[in-house]
Parts: C-alpha cells; structure tokens; sequence
C-alpha cells in the first residue's frame, strides 16, 4: 500500500471510486466524480495536493484541495479548502482516510500554505486540529453570521497570517454544478440506480 500523487492515467479510475463511494450517500446519485472531473481543469485546482492510495495496483482512496476565495471588506484573498476525499466502500473503517489527510496536510503545510479550510463532520475533522471557522471571524457564504456553523472549520499552520476582520469564504465555483450536466457525464459511467434513502441531505 502506497500514498503517491495522483497522476493522468488515473483520472477515469479515481472517478470511478469517487463515484462509487459517494453514490445515493448525500442524495440519489452522485455528483462528487463530475467536481473531481473539472476540477483538473479549473485555475482552482491545487494539483500538488491531489493524492491517492494505491494497494496492489488498485486505486482505493484520493483527496483533492482547491483554492476558494476569502472576501474582506477591504479585499479578496485566496485560501485552500480540503476535498472531495473518497474512500472505496470496501475499504473503509480502516483509517484510510486519515492517512490522506494526515499526509497533504504535512505537505500544505511545507509548502507554505497558512491555513486549510474543510466543510464536514467536526468530530471527524477535529482528530486533525481542525475548529470553528467562527472563532477567527471567518463563516462560509451563504451561512448565518449571528450562528456558529461547526460543520465549516480551518486548520492554521500559521496564526500569524490570519486576520482578525470579518471574512466570508467562497467555495470555488466549480463545485457548482448543473444537475443535467452531470446526468450527461454519467452515461459514459456504468448503470447506478439513483435512489432516495433516509439520511440524506434533506431526507
């Protein structure tokens, strides 16, 4: 088992274990794989940091970060934000998953990178150092700024460089994506039934 760098002739099989892992988790279907996709693509895209597991010549986990935009009242400045990160199914509850993190994080850090947003669990991601976002006056958009939203967390490596004014963190626009685009790029993927399951983003 190896943890390398992603590289091109990996793409179509990263896509597929991004797929499989997040496939009617969040919602019927998926569309992580199609963000994965244009991610490579986009000025966003933090390509050194694009990781994956490889255990007997099989892919069996990737993370990617991207650049996101922080807004201040007095300007704009770019910050990493860590994901997708995926997971096979068959391979999970193995600690797969905090290899990863643990390994781009050393190297974020080493690159010089100050700081590393991350949207998701806080009992999962505080085993990282990761905490609230909102206890350096920083809030993803589209959040309520009188709430504390412990799902949108930071990782400092430098405290020095974060502000102390109110920022609103953008996620990149990439991640937005159109529901009829990725039903076109699926069909070159093998047949999944979408369905609706209890636990699921607005279930």
């Amino acid at each position: 088992m190896k943890i390398r760098l992603e590289n091109e002739n990996d793409y179509l099989e990263v896509e597929n274990l991004v797929r499989d892992s997040f496939w009617n988790v969040y919602r019927p279907g998926a569309y992580e794989h199609f963000i994965v996709h244009n991610l490579r693509e986009d000025e966003s895209f933090i390509s050194n940091l694009a990781y994956v597991i490889e255990d007997d010549d099989k892919i069996i986990g990737h993370i990617n970060y991207s650049e996101g935009e922080i807004g201040y009242e007095n300007g704009i400045e770019a910050a990493a934000i860590l994901g997708p990160i995926a997971i096979d199914k068959n391979c999970q509850n193995r600690g797969l998953g905090s290899k990863l993190i643990d390994c781009t994080l050393k190297i974020a850090q080493n690159d010089g990178i100050p700081y590393v947003f991350v949207v998701g669990d806080e009992n999962y991601y505080s085993r990282f150092g990761f905490e609230s976002a909102s206890k350096y006056n920083l809030y993803l958009d589209g959040t309520d700024l009188a709430e504390e939203n412990p799902f949108f967390m930071i990782k400092i490596f430098d405290e020095g460089k974060v502000k102390k004014d109110l920022g609103i963190f953008r996620i990149p626009e990439v991640f937005n994506v159109d529901e009829k685009e990725v039903d076109e790029f699926d069909r070159q993927f093998e047949y999944k039934e979408k369905l609706i399951k209890e636990g699921q983003l607005g279930v």
